[in-house]
């Protein structure tokens, strides 16, 4: 047999990337044009240390939101409206139809919902007792 599966407890950087690189080159042999740009905003306390904000991409016409984290001292201030708004601001200067992420029910689906947001997807029981859900915006 030419390979050995492997589980790594411990994966570094160079395991991603080996992992990464034959699918990132399946894709674009598909998709020549593929544009993967991050969007990342920051939020910087007063001595510019980042304290939160959100991390993502777009890419093949749509921004994804992988992580919006608010300090607990900043919610309910419209803090993550403020970040979400800038977000799709850039995402549609970009080309971007639309976006979309994913978030626990016990995290922020009704925040999410109450920007235009809805649940095209749901895992039940992720964890158990609780659900999963992936929610989209068109623009």
């Amino acid at each position: 047999m030419p390979y050995e599966l492997h589980a790594i407890d411990s994966p570094v950087a160079d395991d991603h990337e080996a992992i990464a690189a034959p699918l990132r080159a399946y894709n674009r042999s598909k998709v020549p044009s593929l544009d993967i740009q991050p969007l990342v905003i920051a939020l910087r306390d007063e001595q510019g240390n980042t304290i939160g904000g959100l991390w993502g991409e777009t890419a093949l016409d749509w921004l994804h939101i992988d992580l919006l984290g608010i300090p607990e001292f900043l919610r309910g201030q419209d803090v993550g409206t403020a970040i979400m708004h800038r977000a799709e601001a850039i995402a549609r200067e970009r080309g971007c139809i639309g976006a979309w992420l994913d978030t626990f029910a016990f995290q922020a689906r009704g925040f999410y919902e109450k920007l235009g947001y809805s649940v095209f997807g749901e895992i039940p029981d992720h964890p158990v007792g609780g659900a999963r859900y992936f929610l989209r915006k068109r623009f």
